[in-house]
């Protein structure tokens, strides 16, 4: 009983821990959307910065509360939008400043210059003056800000707040002034804050949340069919891009003796070993260390073989786990016109996998790569086709659309993408159906890059296959990455 007890208490466990890490591996993936990286940092960083602010203002009288409207709204602002032109933390400070500014000084010059107001505790001249004065001065210093108007407005009723005077050690301001000051420092605070988040976390975002981009630098390919060379240069060029890169070549033999190969390896005696399979095992490895040499000499990547035998996708997931390769490039192959059961299997195995359809060429400057939605696929296309363009290619982003009120959006989307990575990338955005600008465009291009489509569903795919598959004749090679292993 004690027994049972126990393994259940561990399988509840084992379940436990399943489930979080599925879950922290969705919450990756739904923060690797700009969109969504975007709106977690307004939730966390506005209502902090706020919460900050408050607790100087109550800690200190010459931060009136009035500031907080025009703060916290720019604050939204800065974090919602930092790739706008609006997204400058001087454009921040010195626009809500001078608006402030600007709305003490038209006070000061209506209460000098026109009557009192009667029936309201506002002169509609500061008003209007306030409003005039913020949008020629934020307009002539190129510090246009929204927040600055509300600051304008908010500091003709400052005294209402702080009362007659704000009082700091030994020096007694008007509330207006103060109100600037205040202002001044605690835009300079949220603009400090922001600088931080930026650099450090929005611009790098790539490098802590995109996998590809510290990983998938070592390599297996199978060595299948008449193009496998071609694709062992495509899985070397793509390792080369780290310095810890390596490539592993793969020929998997059908009906070898487990002995033959245990002999090659020197753990079996070679004098119990068929002769026949022994030959064959010896042979293959001699190929495949010839393309090796090759492909080191290609790319300088260091390059080991292994010949193995049994179930061909089987072995190649099995033998990429025990050489510790995180990414299998294998040859494109199909089967009765379509994408072939063994491809099928490496493409939604536990590892990232590129199937490639080759038309002999062995670099790739020109790289095109379709984008439908973000997601891992999205970034792992855009890494793997900046690796293979290197730092003298060039990458072409697209996506098509149906109409034009589209076209907005979809650029932003291809934006928020691109702009993670360091290589040079163009983004296109066409008014067509995929197939025919793949088709139409592809001969401008060494490589096409496509989405394997593995988080549709089977229904999905049945009613509209998968891109790659409609495609059957293009003038340039063809790469099906998938990343639903990750």
């Amino acid at each position: 009983m004690r027994a049972r007890l126990r393994e259940a208490l561990f399988a509840a466990c084992r379940r436990a821990r399943a489930i979080e890490r599925r879950e922290l591996r969705d919450l990756r993936r739904w923060v690797e959307t700009t969109d969504n990286l975007l709106h977690l940092s307004v939730l966390l960083f506005v209502p902090l910065l706020i919460a900050v602010v408050t607790t100087l203002s109550n800690a200190v009288s010459a931060l009136p509360y009035l500031l907080f409207p025009p703060l916290a709204s720019g604050t939204y602002m800065l974090f919602a939008n930092p790739e706008s032109r609006y997204a400058s933390p001087g454009r921040f400070v010195g626009g809500i400043t001078l608006g402030a500014l600007c709305g003490w000084l038209s006070f000061e010059a209506a209460s000098h210059l026109l009557p009192a107001a009667t029936g309201g505790i506002v002169h509609p001249g500061a008003a209007a003056g306030a409003v005039a004065l913020t949008a020629a001065a934020t307009w002539l210093f190129d510090v246009e800000e929204a927040s600055a108007f509300s600051a304008a407005l908010l500091v003709l009723v400052s005294d209402l707040a702080t009362g007659p005077a704000v009082v700091l050690p030994g020096i007694a301001l008007d509330p207006r002034a103060a109100y600037v000051i205040s202002v001044f420092l605690s835009t300079t605070l949220v603009a400090g804050v922001f600088l931080v988040w930026r650099e450090r976390l929005y611009e790098q975002r790539a490098a802590y949340l995109y996998g590809t981009t510290h990983g998938d630098d070592h390599v297996l390919v199978p060595m299948r069919g008449e193009t496998a060379e071609e694709t062992a240069m495509m899985g070397g060029r793509i390792a080369a891009a780290h310095s810890g890169g390596k490539v592993v070549l793969l020929d998997v033999l059908d009906g070898v003796d487990a002995d033959a190969l245990a002999a090659r390896r020197g753990e079996a005696d070679p004098e119990s070993v068929d002769e026949a399979d022994a030959e064959r095992v010896r042979e293959t490895a001699e190929r495949l260390n010839e393309v090796a040499e090759r492909v080191h000499e290609a790319t300088e990547v260091p390059c080991e073989v292994i010949v193995a035998s049994g179930d061909p996708a089987t072995t190649a997931l099995d033998s990429a786990e025990r050489a510790n390769c995180d990414l299998i490039v294998t040859p494109y192959e199909t089967e009765d016109g379509a994408l072939a059961p063994y491809v099928r299997r490496v493409l939604s195995g536990p590892v990232d996998a590129i199937a490639h359809r080759s038309m002999g060429p062995t670099r790739w400057r020109r790289v095109l790569a379709p984008i439908a939605r973000p997601g891992d696929s999205a970034h792992a296309m855009m890494d793997f086709a900046a690796r293979l363009a290197g730092e003298y290619g060039r990458v072409s982003a697209c996506t098509c659309i149906g109409s034009e009120v589209e076209r907005r959006d979809a650029e932003h989307r291809l934006a928020n993408i691109v702009e993670t990575f360091d290589a040079p990338v163009e983004t296109r955005v066409a008014r067509a159906e995929i197939t025919e600008y793949i088709t139409e465009n592809a001969g401008a291009y060494d490589l096409v890059m496509i989405g394997s489509s593995g988080g549709r569903s089977a229904a999905s795919r049945l009613i509209s296959p998968p891109t790659f598959e409609r495609i059957r004749e293009v003038d340039c090679d063809v790469a099906v990455v998938d990343c639903s292993g990750r």
